[in-house]
């Protein structure tokens, strides 16, 4: 029954199950492997870069790659190479620009949930606030592709759960380290956020990324449970650790406005796995192409581009992590229905997409090697610095 889908699914996209140019495996580690080759899409010819890993294997791991901050970028390469990874991927979609928004800065923050070693990093922007394609129906930008504490990769939902209690009472938090807040409500910013403006926070509306800024914000500074600052607008200082940045807007900055110097606050937050069996030890956003085998409805298959997925085999024990290529002669790329039929052909039961076009990058070495090599062609000429990746590590 598997193989009749997958033949009607590639004959529907335009993908012969057999069309693929041989091409071996290349193995990196004891459970790593790289693999490059060609295949015929509705739009020409594309070469395929990717990784297997075996989370199974002896000191293989997966992990997030990032600047070390929430609003940072850097190439996956040198990610890779900062950390020791074997090989990486470029992650999520990102704030890449501001120009609807003249004067305001451009955090690079991504824009779905963030999960680094176990420790939260960020939560999902608002939908409309969103960088990329259009989502598939019936997703969203809570949408996640990580790796449980169980070793087991998997596809899931992050969902913010927090709030703010102060002399007044308390109120729910819109946000955590996120370059978009809800309308009307309150973000808070640690540490992790780095030294971009928070101002880009409060710009936009949630259905409308192009909206004008609002005029009306405020921010609150806490330190060891009380409020040290307050200013009129969103600022761009340090977040020292131990400390927290409330950041309000309409109805949000009136309910900070009640907050004055030396009062007690609390503030909670966390996030939420939505039908996940286990924490996540790592996640990384995006939107699912394939679950349990089935492609998700209403997947286009008209814009063909340079795309990167993440997909899980084998139970969740073997990871897949595909870049295309984005050199002028393979640059037609793949439609992300032809990506999901791809996928499925490797193996993946679930698969997930990550941000492509110039993002699109594959970097590996082997294990005896000092430094990643990057096996793509980025479309850009270049790498282009990135928000965050995916990397894998094989310790000895």
């Amino acid at each position: 029954m598997v193989a009749l889908l997958l033949v009607w699914c590639a004959a529907l996209w335009g993908l012969a199950p057999e069309a693929r140019a041989a091409g071996s495996w290349q193995e990196l580690a004891p459970g790593v492997a790289y693999r490059g080759f060609d295949t015929p899409t509705a739009h020409g010819t594309v070469r395929v870069h990717l990784l297997s890993v075996d989370l199974r294997a002896r000191g293989v791991d997966v992990d997030l790659l990032y600047p070390g901050a929430v609003a940072a970028r850097a190439p996956i390469s040198r990610l890779a190479d900062a950390r020791g990874a074997l090989a990486g991927i470029n992650g999520d979609f990102f704030n890449i620009s501001e120009s609807q928004h003249p004067g305001t800065e451009a955090t690079g923050a991504a824009v779905g949930p963030a999960i680094a070693a176990r420790r939260v990093l960020k939560s999902a922007v608002p939908r409309g606030q969103r960088f990329g394609p259009a989502l598939p129906p019936d997703t969203g930008t809570s949408e996640v592709f990580g790796v449980g504490v169980d070793h087991r990769a998997r596809m899931g939902g992050l969902v913010l759960d927090g709030s703010v209690t102060g002399p007044a009472g308390g109120y729910p938090l819109g946000g955590l380290n996120q370059y978009a807040l809800p309308v009307g409500s309150v973000g808070v910013y640690t540490s992790d956020w780095g030294t971009a403006s928070r101002a880009r926070a409060v710009c936009g509306t949630d259905t409308d990324r192009a909206a004008p800024c609002t005029t009306d914000a405020y921010e609150v500074t806490v330190r060891g449970g009380r409020v040290v600052a307050v200013a009129g607008a969103p600022g761009r200082d340090p977040i020292p650790e131990g400390t927290e940045v409330l950041v309000g807007r309409e109805a949000g900055a009136g309910q900070l406005r009640a907050l004055t110097v030396g009062d007690r606050v609390r503030v909670r937050h966390r996030l939420v796995a939505e039908g996940a069996p286990v924490p996540y030890r790592f996640a990384v956003g995006g939107y699912p192409l394939l679950r349990d085998g089935i492609p998700r409805p209403g997947l286009d298959n008209t814009t063909s581009a340079v795309r990167t997925a993440a997909g899980s085999a084998d139970g969740g024990r073997r990871l897949l992590l595909m870049a295309l290529d984005g050199a002028p002669e393979w640059r037609s790329g793949m439609t992300v229905a032809e990506v999901a039929a791809l996928m499925a052909r490797e193996g993946a039961r679930d698969a997930f997409s990550l941000d492509g076009g110039g993002s699109s990058t594959l970097v590996s070495r082997a294990a005896d090697e000092p430094a990643v090599m990057v096996r793509n062609h980025p479309s850009d000429g270049t790498e282009r610095p990135v928000s965050n990746g995916i990397g894998v590590f094989a310790r000895g």
